[in-house]
């Protein structure tokens, strides 16, 4: 039977489980990847499984997400990411050497591999063929210590692509096609896989970028197969001995499908406030800009970088307009640099910024009060920027750049009247420089890990009681992101070692008396409709709710990444098992679960909670491995019983 690809490496990477969607597999992985907002708690967690070192072909922690040092606790996390990786055995990325699924696809991603990252754009590597699952910290630090990673088998979605991108036309128009069409649950339980002709005229930048937005699709991940553009990427890497040819075999059968016909794309744009908010940029052309940001998650590479510096060579940023660019990667900012680009984004007045992530994770660059800001980031989400009420827009480099010029949402399509399109190639070779990477000692036992006074030992969390009384804390609506629940930005983000601390600021944008309610409330369940939990990959907006006493979320349906995250810190994930009883539940209701235990441990898939007098049914939709996890309040406590 001919085979998808994403069916190829799951097979040559599976260690227990069938490959049936929906049924639970474990995979060997290949290589993981952490960042210092995720990756310090997940250094914690891997501290406390008693490991001299990592047990994983290659682990990598990157210094991305907290760069700003307002006080002493970013640089304090850094100092003990630096020491934890030089003890353990991990790749450390310096401050300012760039984003982690950046700089991991230029200088250490390979063909055919499996990656497990902290971060929900680790996808980034489906350009290079590299199945890349985004995970919470905990996932990952298990798969450090050597861990198979266990996950609802996913179907997969085969898009074929035809055709060739217009001018002025990039990677990320297909990706807000995508989104157009199939919004941000489209990709629930899916590996969005790409075939066909149209993706031998794609760059693996392209394709990079693609692959970190089929995060925004809820996607498991994303592929892309490995051809002549992947070879001669990783060549100018000055890594062509990684490559191998990888495809789906012809005739390969995929369990949904769709095409794009490349050469019928114009340029879209993503309004406020979700990447789903796509319409062609034509549209809302003429809407007065504040505020362009280039660079940062996405469209950071060399290719994206030059083609803004292109567009904006003899042109001037317009009066009012904040221009930015975020670097992805020291190597991208220093091959602009060596071709001339920095001083053509100087010369037009264009900010230039530190390789990492930025306004991104909302760690400065906030828009003003009702300023509107045009961004190529892959998340627009409210209040992400660090902007109660922003109004983030999505779009290409090339909408961005041009949009910069006039100073109001611009087509790029009309910059063709004055210059030809600079369609930008990436280096046949790249400068090198790996002096931002620490690489491995060969014996870091002697290594003292620094920690200051903002690292807090990892909170312990009971086990799963007989029967559970809990008082209804929140209930919320559809579409709940995890920035929603644990806010970034950089009042938030130095605190994701210290649980205590970041705990007061759990659903801090939605209600900021959810955490002294929860406290007095004791065990609390929260009620949420759609997609609850999608966007970021941070295990924080499960550890921190568990902390304030949340045992139970009743949704009517959860995003794959924050859904593992519950279990494995003990909160009982919960579904409707019809809808509409969402509405019997109100603030401040008191319900109960009896026998809760016993109907997990039995394996019962059907959970009645009693709400006001009345009995509704919930579905616990988990394997058996989970279920042992949540009887012990969560996957550490299981570890640490079952290795004891």
């Amino acid at each position: 039977m001919s085979k998808n690809l994403t069916t190829k490496i799951l097979e040559a990477h599976l260690v227990e489980g069938q490959l049936v969607p929906g049924s639970e597999i474990s995979i060997k992985i290949d290589h993981t990847l952490l960042q210092d907002a995720t990756g310090t708690m997940a250094m914690l967690e891997f501290i406390a499984m008693g490991l001299p070192r990592v047990k994983v072909g290659l682990a990598a922690q990157y210094i991305d997400h907290n760069l700003l040092q307002t006080d002493y606790k970013n640089a304090d996390d850094h100092a003990f990411l630096t020491s934890a990786a030089m003890k353990f055995g991990v790749h450390l990325s310096r401050p300012g050497n760039g984003v982690s699924h950046q700089v991991h696809l230029e200088r250490f991603g390979m063909p055919g591999i499996t990656l497990l990252g902290a971060d929900s754009h680790s996808p980034t590597a489906a350009g290079l063929s590299v199945l890349a699952i985004g995970a919470g910290g905990l996932d990952v630090a298990l798969a450090m210590a050597g861990h198979p990673f266990s996950l609802p088998c996913p179907k997969v979605m085969g898009v074929k692509l035809i055709g060739r991108l217009p001018d002025w036309v990039s990677g990320k128009d297909v990706i807000l096609e995508m989104l157009r069409r199939h919004t941000v649950a489209g990709g629930v339980g899916k590996v969005i896989e790409y075939f066909g002709p149209g993706v031998g005229t794609l760059s693996v930048t392209d394709r990079a970028t693609i692959g970190n937005m089929g995060a925004e699709l809820g996607a498991t991940s994303s592929i892309f197969p490995s051809d002549d553009r992947t070879r001669e990427f990783l060549v100018s890497q000055g890594r062509g001995d990684s490559w191998q040819s990888l495809a789906a075999d012809e005739g390969a059968v995929y369990d949904e499908y769709d095409e794009i016909d490349l050469s019928a794309l114009e340029p879209l744009i993503a309004c406020p406030s979700s990447p789903d908010n796509v319409v062609p940029v034509r549209e809302v052309a003429g809407t007065h800009v504040d505020q362009v940001i280039v660079g940062s998650s996405v469209n950071s590479s060399y290719r994206d970088l030059m083609t803004a510096c292109r567009i904006m060579e003899g042109n001037r940023v317009a009066a009012g307009v904040h221009f930015h660019v975020n670097p992805g990667s020291r190597q991208a900012l220093e091959n602009v640099a060596q071709d001339g680009g920095i001083l053509m984004l100087l010369m037009a007045g264009v900010s230039i910024h530190q390789s990492g992530c930025l306004g991104c994770i909302g760690m400065g660059q906030a828009p003003g009060t009702d300023q509107v800001s045009l961004r190529t980031f892959p998340r627009n989400f409210p209040g992400r920027s660090g902007t109660k009420g922003d109004k983030v827009y999505l779009c290409s480099p090339e909408t961005a750049a041009a949009s910069g010029i006039y100073g109001v949402i611009t087509d790029p399509r009309i910059m063709g009247d004055i210059r030809p399109y600079p369609a930008v190639e990436n280096p046949e070779k790249y400068l090198l420089d790996d002096s931002g990477i620490i690489f491995p000692l060969e014996d870091g036992s002697a290594v003292e890990i620094k920690t200051g006074p903002n690292i807090v030992p990892f909170p312990e969390f009971e086990a799963l009681p007989e029967s559970l009384e809990m008082g209804v804390v929140i209930t919320l609506g559809d579409n709940v992101t995890t920035d929603h629940i644990m806010p970034a930005g950089n009042k938030v983000l130095p605190l994701r070692s210290n649980i205590p601390a970041i705990s007061e600021h759990v659903f801090e944008q939605l209600d900021a008396e959810f955490p002294a309610r929860a406290r007095a409330i004791g065990n609390g369940v929260v009620i949420a409709g759609e997609n609850y939990g999608q966007g970021s990959s941070r295990e924080h907006a499960a550890i921190a709710p568990r902390y304030l006493g949340i045992r139970a979320k009743i949704v009517k349906s959860f995003a794959r990444i924050h859904k593992a995250n519950l279990v494995n810190f003990g909160i009982v994930p919960l579904v409707f098992k019809n809808p509409v009883d969402i509405g019997l539940f109100t603030q401040g209701d008191q319900i109960s679960i009896p026998g809760i235990r016993h109907l997990v441990e039995s394996g019962i898939s059907e959970i009645p909670v009693v709400v006001n007098g009345r009995v509704i049914l919930t579905l616990l939709e988990v394997s058996d491995r989970q279920r042992q996890e949540l009887l012990a309040g969560g996957t550490l406590n299981f570890v640490r019983q079952t290795h004891s």
